[in-house]
């Protein structure tokens, strides 16, 4: 039977929102596979936009930038210093955060302990959930041990009903666990579609602007680790905060890749417990905890995560290899940067690594990608080949280019206070850093040119 017009039906991507007048295999846009779902385009009426829902935008008039007040003294303490620190130093009111990591990482705990501190300090809270039942949260919550005095739950995922309750409760912030559950009737798609995913974030978007409350967006992610939906959506909101962390592991990690409020990169670092998770206020001793005494191929390294500076403990292991080609394996650095390294190695310095067996890890599943672990990942490589250990009490960090030299990085002087604090006596920075650096009298600074100088120094 032969469709109306007014049914006529596009075909969505549900990874990058491309649309097309028929079903493709792959996706023109974005490279994606069997991503095309059929949906009925949104009405173009004014109640479909997120601009003309319930809550529609105020009608507003140029500012001079003058009049304008200030609003970095309204932030709001969550109540947990790490989380705190990720948003770059508290809640901003009317702020929208996203917040996404895979299945069973912490990210509903992690609301339940907000929640409780932001309606104890603050008012009402409605925590919404589209997953599980009031019955199961009131479960989670007494497994916590929190006592939260004006936390209301709605477990509901029409979202015209839920922006009803929101204007009959009038909550000081609000929990949506998950996004991708949440529906609008004004839309035919099913829940967690592109269009779905669009139309709730952008009528949340303006339900926090106007009403200066803040949402937070618990988000589903994908197999390969990204947030669920359409890209569009890490645009809509103001923050985006992921999980990062094995399950095998007992910490957790939050990391801000987007922040409109604060600093992005910035991380918070918490432990898995059976009170939930608890903030961990010395993260470089929490990596350096377990680290092995007198083994070859262990470097400890000073990175910057956001504004805060992390020791943490570079591991490699160079082997004969049984096959004709040597193989490399990296966790937690990018495997073609230990490649590039590698080949400099034999180059520069005469090290027949390109041959063998090449494994680098970071202990305790955190992930580094800036330049200046590449001193470290260079030691540690050295030291396994020539199986010989590095003294524990040396620190080192610095970018390393392909003619062999050591060049400077960025906040060298807060990377030596944390090596200070953290007991190390020597630590090899770049030549270029040496001008300028602040440190105490406890630590011995060694500048580097180039990579012969550092390994002429450690061993």
């Amino acid at each position: 039977m032969a469709k109306s017009k007014g049914t006529r039906t596009v075909y969505v991507c549900q990874n990058c929102g491309a649309q097309q007048p028929k079903w493709m295999g792959k996706c023109p846009d974005c490279g994606e596979w069997n991503s095309f779902a059929e949906e009925k385009p949104a009405s173009m009426s004014a109640n479909a936009s997120p601009r003309g829902g319930m809550f529609r935008m105020k009608e507003t008039a140029p500012l001079a930038y003058q009049d304008i007040e200030s609003q970095d003294d309204a932030r709001q303490s969550s109540g947990i210093s790490e989380f705190d620190r990720v948003l770059g130093g508290g809640i901003v009111p009317g702020s929208l955060i996203l917040i996404g990591g895979e299945p069973g990482c912490g990210k509903s705990t992690l609301m339940m302990h907000v929640s409780d501190r932001l309606s104890n300090s603050y008012g009402k809270v409605l925590y919404i959930s589209g997953e599980e039942s009031a019955r199961q949260i009131k479960l989670r919550g007494e497994r916590l041990g929190i006592n939260p005095n004006g936390l209301y739950l709605l477990a509901e995922t029409c979202l015209e009903r839920i922006f009803e309750e929101i204007e009959r409760l009038a909550p000081q912030a609000i929990i949506v666990d998950s996004v991708q559950t949440v529906f609008s009737m004004k839309l035919e798609s099913a829940p967690g579609s592109v269009s779905q995913v669009r139309e709730v974030a952008g009528q949340c978007l303006v339900l926090a602007k106007n009403h200066t409350v803040p949402i937070f967006l618990i988000g589903h992610v994908t197999k390969d680790g990204a947030i669920a939906g359409p890209k569009a959506l890490e645009h809509i909101v103001d923050t985006v905060l992921y999980f990062e962390g094995e399950r095998h592991h007992n910490h957790r990690i939050i990391r801000a890749v987007k922040n409109r409020f604060g600093a992005a990169n910035e991380l918070g670092v918490f432990e898995m417990t059976g009170a939930g998770l608890v903030p961990v206020a010395n993260p470089s001793g929490l990596f350096l905890s377990e680290r092995p005494a007198g083994a070859s191929g262990s470097v400890v390294t000073a990175c910057m995560e956001g504004t805060r500076p992390l020791l943490v403990e570079l591991q490699a292991l160079v082997t004969t290899t049984h096959y004709g080609n040597g193989r490399r394996m990296t966790q937690g650095v990018d495997a073609n940067r230990v490649a590039l390294l590698m080949a400099m190695l034999d180059k520069r310095v005469g090290m027949n690594v390109l041959s063998d067996d090449v494994f680098v890890n970071v202990a305790g599943g955190i992930s580094i990608d800036e330049p200046a672990a590449d001193l470290g990942i260079v030691i540690a490589i050295a030291s396994s080949f020539r199986n010989l250990p590095i003294d524990e009490r040396v620190a080192m960090f610095g970018e390393v280019g392909l003619a062999g030299e050591v060049r400077a990085t960025s906040q060298a002087s807060v990377r030596v206070r944390e090596a200070y604090a953290m007991g190390f006596k020597r630590c090899l920075i770049p030549q270029g850093n040496m001008l300028g650096l602040e440190y105490d009298d406890g630590i011995e600074i060694i500048g580097v040119k180039n990579i012969m100088d550092a390994l002429e120094v450690v061993f």
